[in-house]
């Protein structure tokens, strides 16, 4: 039997140590899911979405213990209070929308016939959750995935293990049919075995582009449906006619929050040219203000990393952009607590930048952005469009006419103007090209969990 075990990047503790359910447990596991589903579709719409809002309420009384786990687990400061802002409004908004969403499709009326589209659930759903944002990249179909009617079993991250048991905990105080949602320690070796059995009717994955070839390779064959959402290099665009002062605070934050490991945090800025020097000078100014410590105190500002290996990623990127004509802006040795060799890194601006670095084209997921000077919407275009990654991409302007026509060109899955590394629950969550399939949230989302199934009565 394997181990999953969660080292802390604060200081190399043993966070959790739990051994991965065996070939019987997993067996055991799946016959509980369908037998619970049975039950469980025969349960009113309205019903599954009041207990989900009953499961929302047990998880807001633990996030005080929440908030510390993650700290410890995988380095975000405790200042930010968890995820469960975000997580409240998207399993509330998914839960009010439900009756409607899942309603059946009538068609235009027909003399001598009763025809409709039911939406029916998949089955059994597989959520192999990431570990930047564990508790948010699991609800968003976790919570629409029961709601429709499916079984869910989560994979938990095991630098984050501890979460799937935090779900778990909530849905059993709530009264969820035994075996409905079951959390899974799982090895990646035992996730692709159970995605290649065809015991899975649908699985969402957030991670890396290698682990989304994997996950499509253990299921080819099996007709199982699959929703990825992979590697991202999100751009922003500051044009001329921007609020500075508003772009600068919010692209900031967009781009160290959660030390950069974020799916849709910002890591390469393109700004006009007439305002370049005030939003580059603003901006190495506010990332100097942040503070580089232990996740725990709730004056730091900025975690470590999740792992020293990822730390290094970034890094390499930073010492090759510069060997290559990059200007760093920020001093490391003003972070006391930056260090080589471990996770902890200090934020860093760079300029002089082109799309010949690594770090403007390569996912960095760390605390690390490039700024590069444009002279016009179509260069800006041009830029963001040159990756093989599509998640989000934000404009900064007055004018909605520009950010629209800008936006409908650009490759990407959401389009923001003014606003950057959010997500809205009332909108599809998606990305292109190399960043992912499939669709979450929204009533979409409950599209990508159901299947159609047509009814055509005639009358005799």
């Amino acid at each position: 039997m394997s181990e999953v075990i969660c080292i802390s990047p604060i200081d190399g503790r043993e966070v959790a140590r739990r051994p991965t359910a065996t070939a019987a447990e997993i067996e055991r596991a799946l016959e509980a899911a369908h037998a619970a589903r049975r039950e469980w579709v025969r349960v009113p719409i309205k019903e599954r979405a009041a207990l989900m809002l009953r499961f929302l309420e047990a998880m807001r009384a633990m996030n005080a213990d929440v908030t510390r786990e993650l700290a410890l687990q995988m380095g975000r400061p405790v200042r930010y209070g968890g995820e469960i802002n975000s997580f409240s409004e998207r399993v509330t908004y998914m839960a009010s929308i439900a009756e409607e969403a899942l309603a059946p499709i009538v068609p235009e009326p027909k003399a001598g016939f009763k025809r409709y589209i039911r939406r029916d659930p998949l089955g059994l759903v597989l959520v192999i959750a990431p570990w930047n944002y564990p508790y948010l990249t699991a609800v968003n179909t976790v919570v629409p995935g029961l709601i429709a009617g499916n079984a869910v079993l989560l994979k938990a991250a095991s630098q984050t293990i501890l979460t799937g048991e935090r779900f778990q905990q909530a849905f059993d105080q709530v009264g969820l049919p035994k075996g409905l949602f079951q959390n899974l320690v799982l090895s990646h070796e035992d996730a692709a075995r159970l995605l290649s059995s065809g015991a899975v009717d649908h699985v969402t994955f957030t991670g890396s582009v290698a682990g989304g070839r994997a996950i499509e390779r253990a299921a080819a064959g099996t007709f199982t449906s699959i929703a990825l959402e992979l590697g991202g290099k999100d751009p922003a665009y500051v044009r001329a006619d921007a609020k500075l002062d508003h772009a600068i605070e919010n692209l900031v934050d967009g781009a160290f929050f959660n030390s950069g490991q974020s799916c849709c945090g910002v890591e390469r800025i393109y700004v006009h040219e007439s305002v370049y020097d005030r939003f580059v000078e603003g901006f190495v100014e506010l990332t100097k203000q942040y503070v580089l410590d232990d996740p725990l105190d709730e004056r730091t500002t900025l975690g470590p990393m999740a792992a020293t290996r990822f730390a290094d990623v970034v890094r390499g990127q930073i010492t090759g952009a510069v060997a290559k004509g990059a200007r760093a802006h920020i001093d490391p040795a003003a972070f006391p607590r930056n260090k080589e060799g471990t996770p902890w890194l200090a934020p860093q601006v760079l300029t002089n930048v082109d799309h010949a670095m690594q770090v403007m084209v390569e996912e960095s997921f760390g605390p690390v952005v490039g700024i590069m000077k444009v002279s016009s919407d179509e260069e800006a275009i041009r830029l963001m469009n040159d990756s093989p990654y599509g998640l989000t991409a934000s404009i900064w302007t007055t004018d909605l006419a520009a950010a629209e026509a800008i936006g409908a060109q650009i490759e990407t899955g959401t389009v923001y103007m003014n606003r950057c590394d959010y997500l809205d629950p009332a909108l599809a969550w998606t990305g292109v090209k190399d960043t992912g399939r499939g669709a979450s949230l929204s009533r979409i989302g409950y599209e990508m969990l159901t299947r159609p199934k047509s009814f055509h009565l005639r009358e005799v």
